[in-house]
Parts: structure tokens; sequence; C-alpha cells
């Protein structure tokens, strides 16, 4: 019976779909997991228990999170629910304001960020502006475009056919519009038309051939043109989709009626999208045209102006970008969903995005060598972690990307381009998460659990969910202030050990011994597996052969506690640091070597040989494994 040992001295893999246990000659085998449930992996190869989650506040309801970052000291969480929202510093509320949006909508907005100011667009509401004038004072206002001279340089567009006719009463005052097929409704009062390039603003509704007007700009004449256009954007035609900002310009990019359209605003000007006579400086607009359906659903501004429509990615690029020399280029056939806003996120200068059909993430990335960009699916062995994508962010610091899934889950993706580094691990709470938003370094989330929506932020000093932190100066037995947990079993860390779980009951628990500092919260399990050994590819052995585990050494940093199963029930392995064993209360962090015999063949190769499984509130850091086998095939 020969002996092999096995040394796993990384996890940068992450967790792979268990259609891979066939493919042991894969480096991604080699370096991947069977499971792994709420860890992080390390950019460097190993894992952590993750983060517990600290809570913030309780919201109005189920919503979306938005970062607002007015310079590096002030930082704001904007907290979307129906027809409100909610602003917060350093995890406390300082303002709250009206919007337009109801609950159903907020899935759609699309918003960009310029100083003080967030522009917000959803296709069936006008576009807003929330400006920032003080931490406690916010206002939101409509778009006003630049006006000069009675006219608005805003978008316009001819929607009837070309062929369509319309034919002035007068060239100024208030005159007598008729067309000569039917293409007004009431809701076009208010709007503003532009007649051989001459501006009138609809005052009255008259009939479908026949509106009443006020002259803005004297008009050429009085006979039937079809040199007429309405503005883009109405509460007739829909508003805008998608937004960003690219050398220095606005762009909008699609509409609901104008699906397939970009606008970009003069240079400098963001609110002017005056086309003129295409002088460099001057407004951009033209529509995506090809053999399938392009409805914008974004626009990023990366290395070039980047589109996303729902069957193709695009390029734009003009260096810079002018009315002459801008050029667009289909690069990519994937497609972004069109039922929902999940936003690009930038990661080391490729663009993530979600695609429309199937469990992926694509990086949109360009390549100097073929000078075009490709979107490559970084899920493509772990597949099975994502279910219907919603919200993502990306912490630019831990090097961490957060995926929210429609049914709740958490995929966490350690992304490190220049290492080569693509892991996922999964992440799964008493309760469903809803959305997520990096604010500086703070990962923010919307959680639904039993006593409601609350709005919670990853906590790298604690190990409990939807947790609090308390402390005196002299040890007490009741703590209180746990009404968002009312009627919930917690776990509670009480002067650095664990306690008995208890039942919140008033808003409070009390100890049965009493603490100067607790942690107090929800308890959740984080779980490591390995994948089987492939012993056919390390040794030449047959796929139907035996596996002994003889002992398996974890080098450790840091952990408080280690529960194991090797094949025969889940133990707790004793540490020893100066005499005691760690487990004594309370626990002191091991950083070092473990070993454990362990016993029993395996003869199922698709069986591991150990598994870590614990919701001890403690810290856990696993770096490397070496296993110690026996084999007989």
């Amino acid at each position: 019976m020969p002996r092999l040992t096995l040394h796993k001295t990384s996890f940068t893999s992450g967790e792979i779909s268990p259609r891979l246990l066939g493919r042991g000659d894969l480096s991604a085998y080699e370096n991947g997991a069977s499971k792994l449930r709420n860890v992080f992996v390390h950019p460097t190869g190993g894992v952590s228990r993750r983060s517990g989650l600290g809570y913030i506040d309780t919201a109005r309801g189920d919503g979306r999170l938005v970062s607002f970052e007015f310079n590096t000291e002030q930082t704001y969480l904007l907290v979307f629910t129906n027809l409100f929202a909610d602003v917060y510093r350093d995890g406390a509320k300082v303002a709250s304001f009206a919007t337009p949006w109801a609950e159903a909508d907020i899935k759609q907005i699309v918003w960009v960020q310029t100083a003080d100011t967030l522009l917000v667009v959803h296709p069936q509401t006008p576009p807003k502006k929330i400006t920032r004038t003080s931490d406690t004072a916010w206002t939101i206002i409509d778009w006003t475009y630049v006006e000069k001279d009675g006219r608005l340089y805003q978008p316009h567009h001819k929607f009837p056919d070309d062929d369509v006719t319309l034919t002035p009463s007068a060239t100024t005052g208030t005159i007598t519009l008729t067309a000569s097929a039917a293409i007004f409704v009431a809701n076009h009062v208010g709007t503003r038309f532009r007649v051989e390039n001459k501006e009138v603003k609809i005052t009255a509704f008259t009939s479908a051939t026949q509106a009443q007007a006020l002259v803005k700009e004297t008009l050429a004449g009085t006979t039937a043109t079809k040199d007429f256009e309405e503005q883009s954007f109405s509460t007739v035609r829909g508003w805008p989709t998608s937004i960003n900002f690219h050398q220095d310009r606005m762009v909008i990019g699609g509409a609901r009626d104008l699906p397939n359209r970009l606008w970009l605003s003069k240079s400098s000007d963001l609110f002017n999208f005056d086309l003129g006579t295409g002088l460099d400086d001057e407004g951009i607009e033209f529509a995506i045209l090809s053999d399938q359906v392009n409805a914008i659903r974004a626009v990023f501004s990366g290395r070039h102006l980047q589109v996303f429509t729902s069957g193709a990615e695009w390029m734009v690029t003009g260096d810079p970008l002018t009315p002459g020399n801008v050029q667009l280029r289909r690069q990519t056939r994937i497609g972004s969903p069109t039922d929902k806003t999940v936003p690009p996120r930038d990661a080391d200068g490729a663009t993530l995005f979600v695609p429309r059909n199937g469990p992926e993430l694509r990086e949109f990335l360009f390549t100097d060598i073929e000078q075009a960009y490709q979107a490559t699916d970084l899920a493509t062995l772990s597949h099975h972690l994502i279910e219907v994508p919603v919200d993502q962010d990306f912490d630019t610091s831990a090097r961490l990307f957060f995926m929210v899934m429609e049914n709740g889950d958490l995929a966490t993706l350690t992304i490190f381009r220049s290492e080569q580094v693509t892991a996922w691990s999964l992440q799964q709470t008493a309760g469903l998460f809803r959305s997520v938003a990096m604010v500086g370094t703070t990962a923010y989330f919307l959680v639904s659990r039993t006593g409601g929506i609350f709005i919670e932020a990853l906590d790298n000093t604690l190990n409990v969910d939807s947790g609090l932190t308390g402390s005196n100066g002299t040890p007490k037995s009741t703590w209180t202030g746990l009404d968002h947990l009312e009627g919930e079993t917690v776990t509670i860390l009480a002067d650095g050990a664990e306690h008995a779980d208890m039942t919140v009951t008033a808003g409070a628990v009390m100890l049965d011994e009493p603490a100067t500092t607790v942690q107090i919260g929800l308890a959740y399990t984080h779980t490591i597996e390995p994948l089987p050994p492939a012993i056919q590819t390390a040794m030449g052995g047959s796929p139907g052969g035996k596996v002994r585990p003889v002992a398996i050494t974890f080098r450790l940093q840091d952990t408080a506690v280690l529960r194991l199963d090797t094949g025969r029930g889940f133990t707790n392995v004793p540490f020893k640091t100066f005499g005691n064993t760690l487990l004594d209360a309370p626990p002191q962090p091991f950083t070092g070597d473990k070993t454990v015999r362990a016993l029993g063949w395996r003869r199922d190769g698709t069986q591991s040989l150990w598994r870590i499984e614990q919701s001890t509130p403690l810290p856990f850091t696993l770096l490397s494994v070496t296993s110690e086998i026996s084999i007989n095939g």
C-alpha cells in the first residue's frame, strides 16, 4: 500500500462545480475546493471565516443601496425604498426625502455622480437631480437643460413617419399646429417641438391631428413641412434608460421609445445637447444599427466608451470623441438583462457585467494584441453558485467582488488579475441578501430577515450577523438594544468567550454571568470541504482505487476553534498553547500547524478526506493543508 503526501497550498480557484470531479488534471482542481461557504478567499491563497454583519438600521422596505462619495472624508449611503430615500453617514441616518420611484421601479434605476449631485434615470420617470447641500440637507428636482433665447438644448427626434407633415397657423405668438396624421396626445402639453429647427411649446391638446403651441423662436413660414421633431424624452415618449460621463461629456444611452440611441452632450456642458454644426465640442447623437436588437442597458466609461445592449457589447472610439471622428464597433454578442439593471463594475481595468442569459459573470477586457474587447466568463468553473444576479459591487481594498442573487445568496469572487486569482465562495445568512453597495472601504447590504429588512455592514471585528457590540465599565448581565432581533435565538460572545444561545425578549437578553463586553447576533456557519484527492493524476492509480487518510496537517493563523470531520463525525480539535488548551474560556488565537490522525478507507472517489464546519463566533483562518494518504488500488 503506497503512501502519498498531498500538499494543498492554495484555494485560489475557489469553490468549483461538482461537474469537475473527474478533472484532476486541471490546475483549478489542485487549487479548488468542493465547498467554501461563509468564508472569504485571500488573494494569497488562504481562507478565513467571513466577517460578520453589523446592524445599522431597519429600512423602510425592500429597495436598493447606492454609494455617494462627496470627498474622501464625507461618504454616504443612500437607501432607496418605495417612494423614499434615506441617507446615512458613518452608520447614522442624517437625512430623508421623497422620491418618485415605487418599489417595483427601483430595480431599473441607473445613477451617476458628479461632485455633490447624483443624477438618476428611469425609463418611466423624468430624470432627477439629487443634490447634497449639507449633511442633513438633500434636494431632489427634475433635470433642467440649458436654455437660451427661448430654446431648450435637449435631444429631439421625429417619431412619426417621414412623410407626415406639420403646418403652423402663424410664425409668432400662440399658434395652431395641424398634422397630416394622428400624432398628438393629451400628454404632449408642456413638451417642445421644433418646426424647421425653430422651437415651440405645446400649450393645449385639441385633437390627434391638432394642438395649440406657443412660439419660442420665430418660425420660418406657415407652409406644411416634413421637417419637424419633438423632444426625445417626455411623458409621451418615455425617459432615459442609462447615463454616465465620458471625456467630459454626459452620455445618455437609450430611452423607452428610442432604446438603441446614444446622446452625448457638448464638451464641458453636461446639460447642453446642441448638435450645432458638428464642431468638435458640440453634441453627438447616433443610433446603434445592426442585425439584432440593441436596446441599450448601460453605458460605461473605461478605456473607451463601452455600450452594453440587450444583444451585444459595443466600443465607441475617438480620441477625443467629436462629431467628426466618432466610431462605433461591435465587440461581443453576449447581451445584458432587460428586466433589471445590474450596474457594470470596474475591476483592475476590466468591466465586469452580468449577461442576459445563463449563470455567468463576464469580464469585458480590451486586449492589445487583437485591439478589441473580449468577454470571458469568470464563473466557468462555478456556475452552480450563480443564480440570477440582481446587484453587484467591488471592494478594491479586499479584492472581493460581491454578487447578490435573486434567491438571497451572496456569491463572492476574490479577483486579483495580475496574479490570475479568480476564486468563488458563497455567503449565506439567516435571511436574504437584497442589495449591496461599497461606501469607501465598507460593504453595506440590504438584508431581509424575520424581523424586517435591515441595513447591515461587513465588520471584521464581528463573527455574528445582524450583530451589535456593547461594553460597560462594570460587568452587567442584562444587555438591551436588540429590538430588531425580537424573538430570535441569538449567539453571544461575552468577554471573548462563547455564551449559551439565548432568545431575545423585550429587546434584551440576560446573561448567566455578568460581562463587560459582548457581541450579540445571529449565528452563521462556515464550511470548508476539499475536492476528493486526484490519485489517478498524482500517482497513476485507477479510478476505482481506495484511499485511506493517515494524517492531515492544517496550517492555521489566528484561529480560535477547529471543528473537523475526518470521516467519523465532527469534533473540536484541541490546541496547546503554553500548556493550556485553546478551548478553555476565553480561547486564545492559535497560529501554527495542527496534525490530526485519521482512520478508515474511502471507497467512493467523490468523497472528500475532511470537512470543516463550525458556527462558533470566533476567528478562523486556514492557510494550507497537507494530507498523508494510503492508496490501495
